[in-house]
Formats: C-alpha cells, sequence, structure tokens
C-alpha cells in the first residue's frame, strides 16, 4: 500500500515554521548560541540550540500555561503540519496521532520538584503531571485535531521521532488508518541534562565558537549540541490523498526498525546495518537505489564514525550524505523527524543542504559527504538514520512523488 506524505510542520533552532527552517539550512546558518542565563555560568557546558521562534508567541496565553515547553512545540507544529495536508476531512477513527520523545516533560517535572521543595505542596501546579507525562504532546495534539485512532509515543530516545513516522507507515499499510500524523518533539534545555552529558563527555564543549561545535564527520568533533524542537510529517494512504487532491511533498516506501541488545549509550554497528537493510527490505529497494543519506551523524566521535561504517556496509559509498545537526543542534526525540523533513524537501526541490563545520573530513569516513553549499541535481530517494541511547536504530526510506 503507498503511503505518502502531505503535510510537514516544524519549530527548531532556525525557524518557527518549515519555510523559515528550510531556508536556514539551505543558508548553512547555524541555530546554537550561547546560554546566557545565570544558572550555566558554572557549567563546563553552556551552548544550546533553542528555538527560534518562542511558542508562547504563537499559542493561546492560556492554553500554553497549561503546556510543557515540548507539548507546546508539538502543538506549534501539528497545526503548520495539518493546515499545509489541508486539514484532510478524515474519519475520526482514523486518524491517529504518533509524536516520540526522549525526555517528555522534564522541564516541568524539574521545575515543579523545585518549587516543591521551596514552597511546598501547594504550590505545586495542578497541570503538573498532564506537563510532564512522556505522552503529553501526542495526547494534545490528538485532542486538538480530533484524533480517535489512537495517540501513541514511542519514548525510544533520539530515534523516538523517527520510530513513530515508522509506526505510522505501518498503521497505514496494516489498514489501521487513512491519515497519520507522525513525528517528535523534544525541550530539555536545562542544567541538569547538560551536566550529565558533560559528565558523559558526549556534549561539545566548544563555548567560546557555539555555532561551529555541532561538526559532524570533522576530524576534531568532540561531541553533539543539544537542542530542541518538534518536526511532524502528515501522512496518508495515497488513495485517500489522491481522491482529495492533496498535493503531495513525497512518498515513504519504507522503514525498518531495530535493537542492538549490546550497550546502553555505545551506538553498534551491527545493529544499525540491520535496520537499514530492513529499511530497504520494506521499501523494496536495492542498496544501489539510495542516492542520499540525512546521517544521524551527531558530532560524537564514536558515534559518526560507526554510523559511516554501517552506510558503507549496508549500502555503499555512492550516495552523497548531509546532516543537519551541524545547524539544529541535537534535538533529541524530534531530531529523526526533522532529519524526515529535511529529507522531504531535499526530494522535493532536488537540493540537499550542506553540512556545515566540516573543515577536514575524518580520513575514516569513507563517505561522499556535502560540504560548503548545497548539493543539487537529481537524487530520487532518500535514507533517514536515527539512532538512540538504549541501542534503538530506526530508519526511514523516502522516495519522490
Amino acid at each position: 500500500m503507498d503511503v505518502v506524505v502531505t503535510g510537514l510542520g516544524a519549530t527548531t533552532p532556525l525557524g518557527g515554521d518549515v519555510p523559515s527552517t528550510w531556508a536556514a539550512l539551505l543558508a548553512g546558518e547555524s541555530g546554537v548560541q550561547a546560554i546566557e542565563d545565570e544558572w550555566a555560568a558554572e557549567l563546563p557546558v553552556r551552548i544550546a540550540a533553542r528555538l527560534r521562534v518562542q511558542p508562547t508567541s504563537v499559542l493561546e496565553r492560556v492554553l500554553a500555561r497549561r503546556l510543557d515547553r515540548c507539548e507546546q512545540a508539538a502543538l506549534v507544529a501539528a497545526r503548520e503540519a495539518w493546515a499545509g495536508a489541508g486539514a484532510p476531512q478524515v474519519d475520526p477513527e482514523r486518524f491517529a496521532v504518533i509524536i516520540g520523545t526522549g525526555a517528555g516533560g522534564a522541564l516541568s517535572l524539574l521545575e515543579q520538584n523545585d518549587i516543591l521543595r521551596a514552597h511546598g505542596p501547594r504550590k505545586v501546579s495542578p497541570h503538573t503531571v498532564p506537563m510532564l507525562m512522556p505522552n503529553g504532546p501526542a495526547a494534545w495534539v490528538s485532542i486538538e485535531l480530533g484524533a480517535q485512532g489512537g495517540a501513541h509515543t514511542p519514548v525510544s530516545a533520539c530515534a523516538g521521532g523517527a520510530e513513530a513516522i515508522a509506526m505510522g507507515l505501518d498503521m497505514i499499510r496494516l489498514g489501521r488508518a487513512d491519515v497519520v500524523l507522525a513525528g517528535g518533539s523534544e525541550a530539555c534545555i536545562h542544567p541538569l541534562p547538560l551536566a550529565g552529558f558533560a559528565q558523559a563527555r558526549a556534549h561539545s564543549t566548544r563555548n567560546d565558537e557555539p555555532e561551529r561545535a555541532s561538526r559532524p564527520f570533522d576530524v576534531d568533533r568532540d561531541g553533539f549540541v543539544i537542542g530542541e524542537g518538534s518536526a511532524l510529517v502528515v501522512l496518508e494512504r495515497a488513495e485517500f490523498a489522491a481522491a482529495r487532491s492533496a498535493r503531495v511533498h513525497a512518498r515513504l516506501v519504507g522503514a525498518g526498525l531495530t535493537s542492538d541488545a549490546h550497550h546502553i549509550t555505545a551506538a553498534h554497528h551491527d545493529g544499525q546495518v540491520r535496520a537499514i537493510r530492513r529499511a530497504l527490505a520494506s521499501a523494496e529497494m536495492d542498496p544501489l537505489d539510495v542516492s542520499q543519506v540525512h546521517a544521524h551523524a551527531t558530532s560524537t566521535p564514536l558515534g559518526d564514525l560507526t554510523e559511516a561504517d554501517s552506510i558503507v556496509s549496508a549500502i555503499g559509498t555512492h550516495p552523497v550524505v548531509t546532516a543537519t545537526k551541524s545547524m539544529t543542534g541535537h534535538m533529541f526525540g524530534a531530531a529523526g523527524a526533522m532529519s524526515a523533513v529535511a529529507a522531504v524537501l531535499s526530494l522535493r526541490e532536488q537540493t540537499i543542504p550542506a553540512i556545515q563545520n566540516l573543515d577536514e573530513l575524518d580520513p575514516r569516513v569513507k563517505l561522499d559527504v556535502i560540504t560548503g553549499t548545497p548539493r543539487s541535481g537529481s537524487a530520487p530517494s532518500a535514507l533517514v538514520n536515527s539512532f538512540g541511547f538504549g541501542g534503538h536504530n530506526a530508519c526511514l526510506v523516502f522516495t519522490a512523488r
């Protein structure tokens, strides 16, 4: 069964919607900035990729106060994606929402815990539990849009957004839905996660040049940069979309999900290779059919090299490779969905954003990576890689219309 993408939505460190984010990606802009807040002064990490546009400037004031920041971002992206798809008239029981995340409402949990300790239980917000629960973004979006076919939340670290899209593909192929709004949302820029990632030596400490800190595949990479935001896609059964003359941006033709069962944080070559191969089998494609890869490429020394080797093993060296985290930072549970949006736009516009901050390619990376300026030309298919702590691997395959 054919599944098509008819709507795109995003709010990111590069822009408050898809057009502004896409323009910034093509221009090679960075969303990474220094953290000027007083709480960051003593941290070893003082950089992050925060949302370019505050959700509170878009959402209704009363509603925004009841939502965690990751829920706010999801609702902003969902409204854009749904409007862009033409607000399909679909049987509510044939419409589902799937929004992945890594930490859910971590900001609300930490904030309300501080209030509890400082002022006692009577000062804790009555909205605390709906704000902190990881399924909050999917729940709020399903309520707003009237989706009664399911509201699901894969909590699979940095693979959550891509896994949500893979689940959407399955739901439609299995005949359980005609329309699925899927993707990811994340917002956990806070001293505790920053301190934890710094202690694990996973986060870049390039505090003196924030915009150059995220450098996938570069020989001098030293870790990722934490980011926040949401990215969502509207998936439809092709016949349903055709019947209403919907605009089709691309086709989602395959997905592969695996787990490493290896290490809680270290990526594993075999698990990634299996996920890529499963995605290609699902798409009924040969490795030579893949023309572009949107790599997970977080800018960690080990992670980037493992992924590069996995791509070569599963596909080869022929596709062109990009990595948007060099500009957006690592949006964790929203990262795979952000890469999916970038892949769909790359297929639609036949222009692929370039990796930024790649001054010297790690000689161990045997890939045709795009640097400097965007690459234009025929690239009819795209693989999206998304890998997460815990050994979660999610790969998606899109093709041009």
